[in-house]
């Protein structure tokens, strides 16, 4: 992966981007933040979003864009292409040019990520191991 520049701000990061990457990142984007009420912030130099705690992310990459829940194992049943992968529960949907994606799926995966959230906490957050007797 080709490095990329820091950018200051949600905003920048979309204008940074050209063709397909970019129209598939504001479009998440754009669904994300009109699904719920999430803070959203650049990190690892790319778009996070945090509904008490990590919640999701949109990673563009010069072949792919990536859309990724730290819960996103528990997602699976609303989308299955979602696959496994990094610490904690994390799953990711690759896309490329001309995947499709519906509104309503983008949504849906948006809501339950925050509504986890809000139930279990911060996935980042370890949980303390109990001691054996």
């Amino acid at each position: 992966m080709k490095k990329s520049i820091p950018v200051p701000n949600p905003d920048a990061y979309i204008a940074s981007l050209t063709g397909w990457q970019q129209r598939y990142s504001q479009a998440l984007r754009t669904a994300v933040t009109n699904t719920a009420s999430l803070q959203e912030v650049i990190k690892w130099g790319h778009l996070v979003y945090f509904s008490n705690g990590l919640a999701l992310l949109i990673r563009a990459e010069e072949q792919r864009v990536l859309f990724g829940f730290w819960r996103g194992q528990r997602l699976r049943d609303i989308e299955p292409r979602l696959k496994p992968g990094g610490k904690y529960e994390m799953a990711t949907l690759e896309l490329v040019e001309n995947t499709p994606l519906e509104y309503a799926t983008v949504v849906a995966l948006v809501q339950k990520a925050v509504e986890l959230n809000a139930s279990l906490g911060n996935p980042a957050v370890a949980v303390p191991k109990i001691k054996k007797g």
